[in-house]
Order: C-alpha cells, then structure tokens, then sequence
C-alpha cells in the first residue's frame, strides 16, 4: 500500500450542502443522462450496474455470442481532469449564465485543507 491508494474525502459543511441542494432544483431541467447511466440518479446506484452486467452478458451468450468484460481504474483521470470542460458542456446544454457564473464562484473560489 501507498498513499496513492487513498483519497480524500471532502466534507462539506452543512450550509454547502443546502446551497447546493438547491442549485440542483434549478438546473435539474438542464441535466439528463442515457438509460445506461446509473449513477447519481436518485433511486439507481451500484446495485442496479452489478445486476445490469450479468444479466446483458447473459443475454448475448444466449444469442450464441462472446462477451468480453473489462474493467479500467479510472482514479487517475479524475485528478487531470480539465475543469473548465464540464461548463463548456452545460452550455451547450443552454444552462443560464447566471447559474454558470455561481457555480463558477462556488467551486473556483473553495479551498481545501489536508491534515
């Protein structure tokens, strides 16, 4: 084990939470993901992709094909991700530039502390 096997955890506080939970209502007319997408929609989660795969492998070898699995550590990207990327995607998504412009300000201007 290295300490790149760790990751930070961020709390936020509990009035970052509201704002942000209230920024979500406002933008949420904005936001949509495919079928396939069972991540932070609310009642979908891990449980539904576990049992999502073996239940599509099993359907393609009941049609007489191959399927191949693979599974990618992706922990790395996360840390190079271009941040100014995700804005250029929610407008053109025609999100609002007065939301784009708080949430530019929220995140840009947060700081984090590691003890």
């Amino acid at each position: 084990m290295t300490y790149d096997d760790f990751r930070g955890i961020t709390i936020s506080p509990v009035i970052s939470k509201i704002f942000e939970h209230c920024m979500i209502k406002g933008i949420q007319v904005f936001l949509s993901s495919g079928d396939n997408q069972f991540g932070f929609k609310k009642g979908l989660g891990c449980r539904n992709a576990i049992f999502t795969a073996p239940y599509i492998v099993d359907q393609y070898i009941k049609g007489g094909n191959t399927a191949n699995l693979s599974a990618i550590d992706l922990s790395k990207a996360f840390d190079k991700i271009n941040h100014h990327a995700p804005f250029l995607k929610l407008m053109k998504r025609h999100v609002p530039i007065e939301f784009l412009e708080m949430l530019e300000n929220w995140l840009f201007d947060s700081q984090t502390c590691v003890k």
